[in-house]
């Protein structure tokens, strides 16, 4: 609902003054670089003496630790060149302590490799030994990550983490760009900070900016607040804006050496994959790339549901016998139930599972509920273990599913659902699961639909390998809603 100003209020007359008194990003990033560069001398170093007198037990003969100094050097020239490629070294890595610590790791084992692919293919003397190399990689791992998070400490006490932040000053305000201030300030390191904002062209807001934000003045006076405020940014989170006025920021932006961002309201999903390119001269926005429409991320996903399906049924087979026989002993029929499920792009297929219901159980409602009287009573705990989806890494095999994704759907209930619930299709874009990002947070069985749907969609969009290992790995504890 829109809301007119009532109130603006300025953020401290010294606030600039206070900022332009300290060192500038550039100058931080220098004493960065230097400061890697004593750290890596000293780790590398170090290795040397490592090498000399901690050798498990291998030998040492004719190892001089004072023909090493040039591979010391070297190899400090070659991890600072690593740590640029990485992005080490743009500012706002100095903010972000897990991130900063985890290019380091990467950056480390990525050096031991080319160091010693270098020296081989040079053959240069005196040859690199395999204890120097591991010492190296130790070394580096430690100094660095510890000088790293020193040196954070240090940009935060003396105040000058600021300098390392994007100032920004939105126009108009919206739920996006409320989220993105409650962002920052749950993330003491993240990497922007609003100073501000300004109504639209209209002189109003379509959501009440909160108390803390400052509403710096009205949209005519943007060239002012500019040239006063200096904000690196200008973010337009209009909702309703007008052709002429985006041109006219971004031209102004332009003029003032100021960053022009747009907050697409109208992209609900997969914001992540939004991406500008350009068709014949004309530049087109929209949803173009998720991590698994990358074909080299689907051969290894593929390659992973591969390995575990045929690891799965080969496991798993006993428990299917087993299991087969308490279900006929109880319920004489079929042990294998099948359905109609709907996959990637739409298509139909059947899944499989082990009867865990009655024979007539499918005259009864689609979803199961708490203490199901359609439930056999060896059906309970087969799906509190999960047991009866094992038969599904048949489905894994014959590439219907995958290991990890959203779990499909019966397609009786698709009909309504995407009609009821927005986005609802757009989780076919990825393979359905055995499990699934919204399973292992306890969405399943009779839950909200429209939060697991929130939850798929935040997988797809999300999607890493690490994610998949990390969602296998909860499965075998995550009991929630299993019934």
């Amino acid at each position: 609902m829109e809301t007119t100003i009532q109130q603006a209020f300025e953020i401290p007359a010294d606030h600039a003054e206070r900022r332009a008194r300290q060192p500038s990003s550039d100058w931080i990033v220098f004493l960065a670089i230097a400061g890697d560069f004593v750290v890596l001398v000293s780790a590398f170093s170090l290795a040397v003496l490592n090498r000399q007198y901690w050798t498990f037990g291998l030998h040492r003969d004719g190892f001089v630790p004072g023909e090493y100094f040039k591979w010391v050097l070297i190899g400090t020239f070659l991890y600072l060149g690593l740590l640029q490629i990485a992005g080490a070294y743009q500012k706002h890595q100095f903010l972000h302590k897990f991130h900063s610590l985890n290019i380091v790791f990467r950056t480390s084992a990525i050096w031991t490799v080319v160091f010693l692919l270098c020296t081989l293919v040079l053959e240069m003397q005196p040859s690199i030994s395999r204890l120097f190399s591991f010492w190296s990689f130790v070394n580096s791992v430690v100094f660095v990550s510890v000088w790293r998070l020193a040196f954070r400490r240090f940009l935060y006490v003396k105040g000058w983490a600021t300098m390392l932040k994007d100032r920004v000053l939105v126009v108009g305000w919206s739920k996006e760009s409320e989220t993105l201030a409650s962002q920052m300030r749950q993330e003491r390191g993240h990497p922007y900070e609003i100073i501000g904002c300004t109504p639209s062209a209209h002189g109003k807001f379509w959501v009440t900016p909160p108390r803390d934000i400052a509403i710096l003045g009205d949209y005519n006076s943007a060239p002012e607040l500019l040239h006063k405020y200096k904000p690196d940014i200008l973010i337009m989170a209009d909702l309703d804006p007008v052709m002429g006025e985006i041109v006219a920021l971004a031209q102004l932006c332009t003029k003032e050496h100021v960053q022009f961002k747009v907050i697409p309201s109208f992209f609900q999903i997969f914001a992540s994959g939004l991406h500008l390119e350009n068709i014949s001269g004309v530049p087109v926005m929209g949803v173009s790339k998720l991590p698994l429409d990358y074909i080299h991320n689907r051969f290894l996903k593929r390659v992973i549901d591969v390995v575990g399906a045929l690891v799965g049924l080969t496991l798993s087979a006993p428990l299917i016998i087993a299991f087969g026989i308490l279900i006929y002993r109880e319920s004489p029929g079929p042990i294998f139930y099948k359905q109609t499920r709907s996959g990637r792009g739409r298509d139909l297929f059947q899944i499989y599972k082990l009867r865990s219901m009655k024979l007539n159980a499918s005259k009864g409602p689609l979803l199961t509920v708490e203490n199901d009287p359609r439930r056999l009573k060896i059906g309970a705990l087969m799906r509190k273990l999960n047991i009866d989806e094992v038969p599904q890494f048949w489905n894994v095999l014959r590439g219907d599913m995958s290991l990890v994704g959203p779990r499909p759907e019966v397609t009786e209930s698709i009909q309504h659902l995407k009609e009821e619930i927005a986005h609802y299709n757009a989780r076919h874009v990825a393979k359905p699961g055995m499990t699934g990002w919204a399973q292992v947070n306890g969405l399943r069985g009779n839950t909200d639909f429209r939060e697991r749907i929130r939850f798929d969609l935040h997988y797809v969009e999300n999607w890493t390998i690490w994610l998949d290992l990390y969602i296998m790995a909860k499965t075998f504890f995550v009991r929630t809603n299993a019934y």
